[in-house]
């Protein structure tokens, strides 16, 4: 690569989103879209290099346009992909909840968790839909540990409830 090839794609390096894209229009000619830095850097200094020294040979271009043209493309399944019928019918309607599978970093509803919080002893009973604290049903340990400390929190990590020790209790 020549000298002076080489300093103009360092001189990329140090060029602004706005200096990119005017760069970029220069060596196109053509506006781009983009504001991506990284991408905006890599473009131009790729079209630098290829004015310079040549870009692909005409017969990777030809090969490419070979690959392109045998390519199968398509923007949606064909509808006749699948013969079978799947309309709704009372055999096959369901009737009931599938049964969400409980969080193994919990212990099983009845269990409690416990944190001791700033003098206090926060203890939080696990129930099928949801955590009681306090008299009060809440959605997430995240919320309780919100309601406790004021700020937000991942409920799990203030609580110590990790998934490495197997959904036990253990105070970091």
């Amino acid at each position: 690569m020549e000298i002076t090839v080489r300093k103009e794609i360092e001189a990329l390096r140090h060029m602004t989103v706005g200096q990119l894209k005017e760069k970029h229009a220069e060596v196109f000619g053509e506006e781009t879209r983009s504001h991506h830095k990284h991408f905006l850097f890599r473009r131009v200094a790729w079209r630098i290099q290829a004015l310079a020294e040549g870009g692909l040979s005409e017969r990777a271009r030809q090969r490419a346009l070979e690959i392109a043209n045998d390519a199968d493309l398509r923007v949606r399944a064909p509808k006749t992909t699948f013969q079978q019928d799947f309309s709704l019918s009372s055999g096959n309607a369901v009737m009931g909840r599938v049964p969400a599978k409980a969080d193994p970093r919990l212990p099983a509803p009845g269990g409690t968790v416990e944190r001791r919080y700033k003098g206090r002893d926060i203890v939080v009973k696990i129930r099928e839909e949801g955590f009681e604290y306090d008299g009060k049903l809440y959605k997430s340990l995240s919320a309780i540990a919100g309601e406790v400390t004021g700020t937000k929190w991942n409920g799990f990590l203030f609580f110590g409830c990790a998934a490495e020790n197997g959904g036990t209790n253990e105070k970091r």
